[in-house]
């Protein structure tokens, strides 16, 4: 029998078993069941289709982790609209190419940052705003609440397929403009279930909102949460103290993270001794490349919960892989940190590979680099109106995958462990050296508060490493640490040709919207001079 995956399932089985069950704890202080939840989302689709949003249109949200983004996802997706949120960190020009480019219809937009969406309004498609606060914004908005008031919740649910499309993402844009990945409801479905199972999503747990909503759906959490009818914690941003605050306030038992949100709440810790659960034991997701080791440490060690690192992109879903695979490490064995570095096994169902330049597999013996390709039903349908560029996405160096862009090795039980992007790692007279693992031994080092490596052009070598270094100091005139101090830390720790011999002491690096280190930004300066990059790197 066959019954079409649609992401309007999760709230309709949240609101048919739990609907007198706390959904939502919303940083405005009122709590809403799902019955509510499930109300406000209705009255938000009989808005929507009052001002003429139809299936198919595409309905932008800016919002930093509220009650109102839920409401505004799910009361878009009901009327089979097109959920397009928005990263609350870009600036009115990346808000203007993106409402051109989607043709966004109508948007809801929290008042602390609808600014930027007024600034470029006469520039963009977009006709209906909406917002939280209109007193905070010049220009013409209407009031939220108010019009949620003054509808009913009755509205028409068009039919809807499970290959349509029902959410774009927008990617960070760090080498030019955003590309919208486009999302089916079959997409959002089979990644939720995927979430669901190696994430080990209860209807008991209680979810801190750190990760934005907006990252790709923040991991999928706006479906996975609601449909296993867990309550959602929401919040304003990812500070460290208000972090430890929710999770004792609210017996927070699960929430994910950056690891630099996990390094500010180790670096809190250590200052304000804080407690660091509640009722319930805490598990905590990371994605991409893994925390440093000390950090993962002190946060199983010295906090008492359990880390799961995994990765994706943007395009694929986000999830693919993780490194929670317990039969190959028991939780008080002191290895058990090189398995968690590891970005991991493939989720359920993901063909997961890693191949070289002709697209055969590299061998499994943890040493060979080669670029993770994958495919699975969690993956993206396309990027938005651009038909080349999801060919090539797709059809690199080998047919039907996609193409991730990160160079990775994969030992003998096909976990992989990603060793650099294409364009940053380092080839120094032949050889290979990862920047992740330069950058892992750095992060130890008690005068390093944050570091990026790239490679830097030499006469001798092609190409050496260097690293752009923020010193714990916080001043890089005065570091409290020498260039020789870093060269002998990396020397007691690294292969020699490794060393990092080049160090540029920084107040701060450049960052994309989304808080990823802006190599590309380094690197640009530092061969400005030159004809071209070495080895590409």
């Amino acid at each position: 029998m066959h019954k079409p995956l649609l992401v309007t399932d999760f709230l309709d089985r949240a609101r048919r078993h739990y609907s007198d069950v706390g959904a939502i704890a919303a940083t405005t202080g009122e709590r809403y069941t799902y019955q509510e939840f499930g109300e406000r989302a209705d009255r938000f689709s009989a808005l929507l289709q009052e001002r003429g949003v139809e299936k198919g249109d595409r309905v932008a949200v800016l919002d930093p982790n509220t009650h109102y983004h839920l409401e505004a996802a799910y009361g878009a997706m009901q009327v089979g609209a097109i959920h397009t949120p928005l990263n609350y960190r870009l600036v009115p020009d990346d808000f203007e190419y993106i409402l051109d480019d989607a043709g966004v219809t109508a948007i809801y937009a929290d008042g602390e940052y609808a600014g930027k969406i007024e600034a470029v309004r006469d520039s963009v498609p977009t006709e209906t705003f909406v917002t939280n606060d209109p007193a905070a914004i010049e220009g013409d908005w209407e009031d939220v609440d108010d019009l949620l008031k003054g509808v009913s919740s009755d509205y028409d649910r068009p039919a809807m397929a499970e290959d349509e499309i029902i959410t774009i993402n927008y990617t960070s844009g760090t080498t030019g403009d955003p590309k919208g990945v486009c999302r089916t409801h079959r997409c959002e479905s089979i990644h939720a279930y995927l979430v669901s199972t190696h994430q080990e999503i209860r209807d008991d747990d209680v979810y801190l909102w750190t990760l934005p909503m907006f990252h790709v759906n923040g991991w999928g959490h706006i479906f996975a949460i609601t449909g296993m009818g867990a309550k959602h914690v929401c919040t304003r941003g990812a500070k460290a103290d208000a972090i430890f605050e929710a999770i004792t306030a609210e017996d927070v038992s699960y929430f994910c993270g950056a690891p630099t949100v996990l390094k500010s709440l180790v670096d809190y810790h250590a200052e304000n001794d804080p407690e660091t659960t509640g009722n319930n034991a805490i598990r905590v997701a990371t994605a991409g490349a893994a925390p440093p080791e000390a950090t993962i440490r002190s946060l199983e060690n010295d906090f008492g919960w359990r880390l799961k690192h995994v990765y994706g992109a943007t395009e694929t879903g986000p999830l693919i892989t993780t490194s929670d695979a317990r039969r190959f490490f028991t939780d008080d064995d002191p290895d058990r940190f090189a398995v968690k570095k590891r970005q991991g096994l493939g989720y359920l169902g993901t063909d997961v590979r890693v191949v070289d330049e002709q697209g055969a597999d590299v061998p499994r013996d943890d040493e060979t680099i080669g670029e993770i390709v994958v495919r699975g039903n969690q993956v993206m349908d396309g990027y938005w109106e651009k038909p080349d560029a999801t060919e090539q996405a797709f059809n690199d160096r080998i047919e039907g995958y996609y193409h991730t862009g990160d160079l990775a090795t994969m030992n003998e039980q096909g976990m992989i462990s990603i060793q650099d992007r294409k364009k940053d790692i380092i080839i120094s007279g032949g050889e290979n050296i990862s920047s992740l693992e330069l950058e892992d031994t750095l992060f130890e080092h008690p005068s390093v508060t944050d570091v990026a490596v790239i490679p830097s052009p030499s006469e001798e070598w092609g190409e050496t490493p260097k690293a752009f270094v923020v010193p714990a100091s916080g001043d890089p005139d005065d570091p409290g640490v020498s260039v020789a101090d870093i060269e002998d830390f990396c020397r007691e720790r690294l292969a020699g040709y490794k060393i990092v011999r080049r160090v540029e002491f920084v107040a701060d690096l450049p960052t994309t919207a989304t808080g990823k280190i802006q190599k590309y930004e380094l690197r640009q300066e530092e061969w400005q001079e030159e004809e071209r990059m070495i080895g590409e790197g």
